[in-house]
């Protein structure tokens, strides 16, 4: 049986011309979906003909939450969430001044590689319909009693890499009947799967787009992105460049900063003189430091001089502030951990 959050406006109005109903209908199931309901009985508006045909075709599934956990530090929540086939995923709400954002998962699990992410670290297990990455806000919204307005599409998995199902929660989450979030306020993550951020350029939508580039040349990011493999430096920047050039939005680079391995002043000087007259912003991100393997974070002092390099060559740069340090915050670590204690 099909779950209801999978359903777009236009698949659910395909759904009731195929069974005869009236596809104003679909509008009106829509409205409610978001409101708290857990069944079709609920809905006032439609005819008890049609819940019960409703019903016997879809159901209402959310995944459960195993673990939740709060900062103390800055009440960041990272939730731990179990999917019907029992995989499990995780997603985090961040609060601040302007709202709250959340951090969602895409796949279970990630395939891209990168060595300095714990999603990654088993592989991808499979794709998460676009239903399943939009419980994510409901159980949140459920959970915090407060609405979410800002998304990032950064947690575990890569959005291009299921760009279907990311492409229809896209839609709803941006809708008036679903979310009604504007697409400014929501930010896509990606290692570089050009022909996917060229697919995303032509629909012209407004998301940010946010590279993880994190070396600046092809040897250096094979050496920490298997992706680099694939595609270059140029061709990504060369796909970048098609994304500003068709969105009018200026593209965000995330460089993870690596002590000892990218983060040099000479590191720096190359980022810039590599981004040079581009519409773009530098996501400055000290690394996360994980068990599986070496990578130390850069000290604060040397990000600062890192940022001021790139300040002075005309480059906006911003350190991003760490969120939920002391409930590893970071996509994948709950995940792993947890399956690790399970065994």
């Amino acid at each position: 049986m099909e779950n209801i959050y999978d359903l777009t406006l236009n698949d659910l109005k395909l759904w009731m011309k195929d069974n005869k109903e009236s596809e104003f209908r679909a509008k009106q199931v829509m409205d409610w979906l978001y409101k708290g309901i857990n069944s079709f009985n609920e809905m006032k508006n439609i005819p008890k003909s049609l819940a019960e045909k409703l019903e016997d075709n879809f159901k209402f599934y959310l995944p459960k939450v195993v673990h939740e956990y709060t900062s103390k530090a800055d009440g960041t929540k990272k939730i731990l969430l179990a999917l019907e086939d029992n995989n499990l995923i995780e997603c985090v709400i961040m609060k601040y001044k302007h709202g709250n954002s959340i951090c969602v998962s895409t796949q279970v699990g990630c395939r891209m590689g990168c060595k300095f992410c714990a999603s990654t670290l088993d592989g991808r297990v499979r794709n998460l319909s676009n239903g399943e990455i939009l419980s994510q806000l409901i159980v949140a919204e459920n959970l915090t009693k407060e609405r979410i307005s800002n998304i990032v599409l950064m947690g575990s998995g890569e959005p291009l890499d299921n760009y279907d199902n990311v492409v229809k929660f896209l839609e709803i989450v941006n809708a008036t009947y679903g979310f009604n979030i504007g697409q400014r306020h929501i930010t896509l993550s990606t290692c570089g799967i050009v022909p996917k951020i060229k697919d995303l350029a032509d629909r012209k939508m407004q998301i940010t787009l946010a590279l993880s580039l994190h070396a600046t040349t092809d040897e250096r990011r094979k050496s920490i992105m298997p992706i680099a493999n694939k595609y270059s430096l140029k061709e990504i920047l060369e796909a970048c460049r098609y994304y500003i050039d068709k969105t009018g939005r200026r593209v965000t680079f995330e460089y993870a900063l690596v002590k000892g391995v990218n983060d040099s002043l000479e590191d720096a000087r190359d980022l810039a003189r590599l981004l040079k007259g581009m519409l773009c912003h530098v996501n400055l991100i000290p690394v996360n430091e994980i068990k599986e393997n070496h990578f130390k974070k850069t000290e604060a002092e040397e990000v600062k001089a890192f940022s001021k390099v790139l300040n002075d060559y005309g480059i906006e740069a911003t350190v991003r502030r760490e969120m939920g340090s002391d409930i590893n915050a970071a996509c994948g670590q709950l995940r792993r951990s947890y399956i690790e204690t399970q065994k």
